[in-house]
């Protein structure tokens, strides 16, 4: 499984992209980092601290904001990889540049490496920024029944409404937004996963 996900992403060649200047302050990148066995592979997740000022306790992406000393956009989430959860960049390799894209709730644009596991992966949460760092296995992502949906509220121009968001439910940690999104695509892009989700869906009230 892990063998033919590498294989299937020369549909995304690693590119060491630079932030566009106009817009370097709102410009991130995370990594996407699997590992494990080829039939039962993992990945690398974290759980964001809770005094943090933006989303604060959900489940992440290593990664983070772009800063003037990096030499690019690859060069941004493998730092910040290793101040969140302590990766040795030298653990992995990357392989991969996903699509670019916003969260919902966050005018920031993420760009998503993905790297594989070729050594054994010895990670330390910074207290500072990550309040767990956990594994989770592909295979949960693939089972169709795992995924449930709920609901926040929101303001439209036709009075008050919520959005409803996919997510899905391991080891107590709630994996939703961004991170689900991008997972589900890499599966569904190299695997033929067939994950179809609504991300998101207003509805009104």
């Amino acid at each position: 499984m892990l063998t033919t996900i590498a294989n299937q992403l020369v549909k995304f060649p690693l590119k060491k992209r630079q932030p566009d200047l106009n817009k370097a302050q709102t410009t991130a990148a995370v990594l996407v980092i699997l590992h494990g066995e080829d039939s039962d592979p993992q990945v690398v997740l974290t759980q964001r601290a809770f005094h943090l000022k933006s989303h604060a306790g959900e489940v992440a992406f290593p990664g983070g904001m772009w800063d003037q000393g990096d030499e690019n956009l690859l060069h941004t989430a493998l730092r910040e990889a290793n101040e969140e959860i302590g990766l040795n960049p030298h653990s992995v390799t990357p392989v991969a540049t996903l699509p670019s894209a916003s969260p919902k709730r966050r005018e920031v644009s993420v760009t998503p490496f993905v790297a594989i596991g070729i050594n054994n992966l010895e990670l330390t949460a910074d207290a500072s920024e990550t309040a767990a760092i956990f594994n989770a296995p592909l295979k949960i992502f693939m089972d169709l029944d795992q995924y449930e949906y709920f609901e926040i509220k929101s303001e439209t121009a036709d009075g008050d409404g919520v959005i409803r968001f996919p997510y899905l439910t391991y080891n107590n940690y709630k994996i939703w937004g961004f991170t689900l999104k991008v997972i589900t695509d890499l599966l569904n892009s190299t695997l033929d996963a067939g994950i179809d989700l609504k991300y998101p869906q207003h509805v009104s009230k």
